[in-house]
């Protein structure tokens, strides 16, 4: 919201680097898994390295979702011939770069990891992002775990899956499926799980502003700070007889506000 009605300046880099190509992406069922699998297997032949990420470390009760440990187990009988390893937050630090070490000199060929190469990640030889239970997962957060792969000259690819029929979490994913954009991908998921409160605890849900809406209403919102700021500049303390209401409605609006965030 900041951004959009012009309180921060932003600086856009809307085009890729060189000779890179847009990641090629899907959205995919469980039942997708043996022709992902083959996938992976084709690529590791054609000399690419892959990534598997699971949102567990370890089997758990409390959670059906996929763990590390257990994947990569599964996924060694599938795959027997290609190296895997696998990494998580839990591991020593000295093991952990021990494991990153091994894959950026492609001594492994598949990575199965939590979250925990979600930034600082760089190996441009890496082609695939395989991303299990992705509906357990925030939009941006999933952009960012697609971003490890695309970082070299060769095509990569990003697949989704995921086991909830959800027609709301299909639309969600939908959008990383569709757009490689992050500003538009912010858009869609703030328009689609709501802004919550901007003076408050909410952090998702329709947005109470009452006299507009802020996508609809957009272009209008940013005239109106526009006019505000014109206004601030020639009457900065709002003391002109034109100006004296609005400055009274500011002052209880701003009472209000802070009630809201208990200050």
């Amino acid at each position: 919201a900041i951004i959009l009605y012009g309180d921060l300046d932003i600086s856009i880099i809307d085009e890729m680097p060189a000779n890179r190509l847009p990641i090629k992406n899907c959205v995919v069922d469980e039942s997708y898994r043996p022709k992902a699998y083959a996938f992976i297997h084709k690529q590791v032949a054609s000399g690419r390295q892959c990534y598997v990420i699971c949102p567990m470390v370890e089997d758990s009760e409390a959670v059906e979702a996929e763990n590390v440990v257990d994947y990569t187990a599964m996924l060694k009988k599938e795959l027997p011939d290609i190296r895997i390893e696998y990494l998580h937050g839990k591991m020593r630090p000295s093991l952990k770069n021990e494991v990153m070490e091994r894959f950026a000199a492609h001594e492994t060929d598949v990575l199965v990891s939590t979250t925990v190469i979600e930034v600082g990640v760089n190996v441009p030889n890496s082609t695939v992002m395989m991303v299990e239970n992705s509906e357990r997962f925030g939009l941006a957060q999933l952009h960012q775990l697609r971003g490890r792969v695309g970082r070299g000259e060769y095509q990569s690819y990003c697949i989704f899956v995921t086991g909830n029929k959800s027609e709301k979490i299909r639309k969600r994913l939908e959008i990383l499926n569709k757009s490689n954009d992050g500003f538009k991908i912010a858009e869609e998921d703030l328009r689609l799980r709501g802004p919550g409160d901007f003076f408050g605890v909410r952090q998702s849900g329709d947005f109470d502003f009452g006299i507009a809406d802020v996508f609809t209403d957009a272009k209008t919102l940013k005239e109106a700070s526009d006019a505000a700021k014109d206004m601030l500049k020639k009457d900065p303390e709002l003391k002109l007889e034109n100006n004296v209401y609005l400055k009274q409605k500011v002052a209880e609006y701003t009472i209000k506000c802070l009630e809201k965030i208990n200050l």
